[in-house]
């Protein structure tokens, strides 16, 4: 009973032990048989993308931001130092030119005005004097009772009263425009856009004191690139887009800047307006781009290699290498020159790293 038992256990290990190892054979053998039927291709085909090339004769337009300003505009400036007075206005007050804008106290303006015409009025007299004693001198001359020297003398002293009252008159008329300089006038009619000092604070000369615009009229000025800058003339005619609205204005070209500032390789460009906007609206410039004829292709596409820059081109089924020459690059994309490739072509651009020449491919969406 006992070895009965043993020898039917080793023949139930024996059994599981065949029927294993004959699964396995007919699992290899499914495996031989799908790489050996038509299934070797499908594994074998590598999964890429691929783009088109396109031409890239056709010229873009490119957009530029800026902000409205007023055509005409202004800082005002006192030319004397002071006290600000008076200064009666609000943000956004439209004025006429001429209007008194602010006022300045300066306490030395006013006695040094009334010294000049003190000091006038008192070289006219002093010259009046001196014009009649030359008539006397000149009689007594005629008499014989006086020398000649005696009326030189007399028609010099006359002459340099003269000179005197000339300068007291320009020291006067100074005097009087520094006091008129005082009141700070609109130079043109407009609208007041910033008040930079309160009354009360002292103000140098010079300094800045509010911001006005002229009513009519709007520009902007946007940065470009140098080479932008070929083929525009004052007076040309741009297509303008206000930001907010989404709706296209007409500019023209007013200056265009030859020169860049320190530290810039941007230069400016003044658009004036025809339509009426506000000051400060966001606006876009759009500006056409000079671009010499050739095809396009996505940088991705492009290797390089030991022989040079190339692309897979596909055709059919299978990917071909492909020579370029890379003259210039224009955003994500490679500007190359007609020859090898044309218009139209399918170039890969995505599963390059697995790729080689004359590779059957597989296109992903």
């Amino acid at each position: 009973m006992f070895r009965a038992s043993g020898w039917q256990e080793r023949r139930g290990r024996l059994l599981t032990l065949a029927l294993a190892v004959t699964a396995g054979l007919s699992l290899a053998g499914c495996r031989a048989e799908g790489v050996d039927g038509a299934g070797v291709d499908e594994q074998a085909r590598v999964a890429v993308r691929v783009a088109e090339v396109v031409a890239a004769g056709q010229a873009d337009v490119l957009r530029f931001a800026g902000s409205a300003r007023a055509l005409q505009r202004a800082s005002l400036t006192f030319q004397v130092g002071g006290t600000l007075a008076t200064r009666p206005l609000q943000i956004g007050q439209a004025v006429t030119a001429g209007d008194v804008l602010a006022t300045l106290y300066n306490p030395q303006l006013g006695p040094a005005r009334d010294a000049a015409q003190a000091r006038l009025a008192e070289l006219q007299a002093q010259a009046a004097q001196a014009r009649r004693d030359l008539q006397r001198t000149e009689q007594l001359f005629e008499r014989g009772v006086l020398s000649k020297a005696d009326q030189e003398q007399q028609a010099a002293r006359l002459e340099a009263l003269q000179a005197g009252v000339r300068s007291a008159r320009a020291s006067l008329q100074q005097s009087e425009q520094l006091n008129r300089e005082t009141r700070l006038r609109a130079p043109f009619d407009g609208t007041i856009e910033d008040l930079l000092v309160e009354p009360g604070e002292f103000v140098a000369a010079g300094q800045p004191v509010l911001q006005m615009a002229a009513s009519g009229g709007a520009e902007v000025e946007v940065l470009v690139p140098a080479e932008l800058l070929q083929g525009l003339e004052v007076g040309q005619v741009v297509p303008v887009w206000s930001v907010l609205s989404d709706r296209q204005l007409e500019g023209r070209l007013a200056e265009i800047g030859r020169g860049a500032s320190v530290g810039s390789v941007l230069y400016p460009l003044v658009v004036s307006l025809d339509a009426q906007v506000l000051a400060g609206e966001a606006l876009e410039v759009g500006l056409q781009t000079v671009r010499t004829e050739g095809l396009s292709v996505p940088l991705a596409a492009v290797m390089r290699s030991a022989s040079g820059l190339s692309v897979f081109r596909l055709t059919g089924e299978r990917v071909a290498r492909v020579g370029i020459e890379v003259a210039g690059f224009e955003g994500e994309r490679a500007l190359v020159a007609e020859g090898a490739l044309s218009a139209g072509d399918q170039v890969v651009y995505a599963g390059l790293s697995r790729l080689a020449d004359g590779d059957s491919v597989e296109l992903l969406p």
